[in-house]
Formats: structure tokens, sequence, C-alpha cells
């Protein structure tokens, strides 16, 4: 099982949210690395000197790059579905069946995991 996050989730730990910090401190001591993608830290970074907790958090994810492939796969599933954020729609393709995805953007999410097929856990943060 993977952890998947979203921008919600990343500026949770950013305000101070202690257990969404909790669980991502048992994952990497399990040797899992929470995974998110470019695009996602494209829409939550600012001003480093002033997100030193999320600089450190980016530091032990896995961010996949938001290329090529993963563009033309999102773009694909918001054809399906009907929408139009493909920020959204990469963070579901990142995820296998059984794996969580921390979210503050459930329902949107939960569109895109049913049209992908991937049958996911959506966690609100």
């Amino acid at each position: 099982m993977a952890l998947i996050l979203d921008a919600g989730a990343l500026i949770a730990v950013e305000r101070g949210d202690r257990e969404l910090a909790a669980l991502l401190k048992v994952e990497r001591r399990a040797g899992r690395a929470p995974i998110t993608h470019g695009g996602v830290v494209g829409q939550v970074w600012r001003d480093g000197a002033c997100q030193a907790v999320l600089a450190r958090l980016l530091d032990a994810l896995e961010i996949v790059a938001l290329d090529a492939t993963l563009g033309r796969r999102a773009g694909r599933l918001l054809a399906v579905c009907g929408g139009d954020d493909v920020i959204d729609a990469a963070v579901v393709l990142l995820a296998d069946d059984g794996d969580v995805i921390l979210t503050s953007d459930a329902d949107d999410l939960r569109r895109l995991a049913a049209a992908s097929g991937t049958h996911v856990e959506l966690a609100s943060v």
C-alpha cells in the first residue's frame, strides 16, 4: 500500500497538522516514501524561505515527474470523466488498487478514481 498526497495534504502538514505529520513519520520509518508529483509541488511552493516545514517534507517524498507520459494519461482520464483538473487526474494515476490518497478534495478524486478503474481509499485532510 502506498500513500499518495495531493496539495491539500502538503498544505495541512505545512500548517501544522500533527496527526498527518505523525502518519507520514510512520510511513518513513517503515521505509515507505509517500508519493506525489511535480505539479502538486507547483501548487503549494511559493517562497522557500518561509516554507521550511514543506521543504523538509518534500525531501522525504517520492516526487514523480509530471512528464508527457503522465500528462497524456491524465488527459485521457479527464476525457473519460469530463473533468478538467490535470493535477488531480495525475494524482489519481499515481495510485494502484489498495493505495490511500490523502486529499482535501475527496469528491473530485473519487470521480476520477472511479473513471480510472482504480480502487483507492480517499482520506480527507
